[in-house]
């Protein structure tokens, strides 16, 4: 599989954060959790990284803590 990743990274180096923008929007379920499993690998190596995504799925199979923006208060689940 090939994935343009140029757009899911950001230039600027040691930062530690990683903000991604629907990172799978258009793919299909298999890309979508290869690209996902990609994040964990950079999160592993001390990486932040910040997935906006409608897709709650694949943020929920990683485990790790989530900030949902909705109409109300922000909620922070752990």
């Amino acid at each position: 599989m090939y994935i343009l990743l140029k757009p899911l990274f950001s230039r600027h180096k040691g930062i530690g954060v990683q903000f991604t923008d629907e990172p799978t929007g258009n793919l299909d379920p298999d890309s979508s959790a290869e690209v996902m499993d990609l994040f964990e690998m950079v999160h592993k190596r001390g990486m932040t990284v910040l997935v906006a995504t409608h897709d709650i799925s694949q943020v929920e199979r990683l485990g790790h803590r989530r900030l949902e923006l909705t109409m109300s208060p922000v909620n922070l689940s752990a």
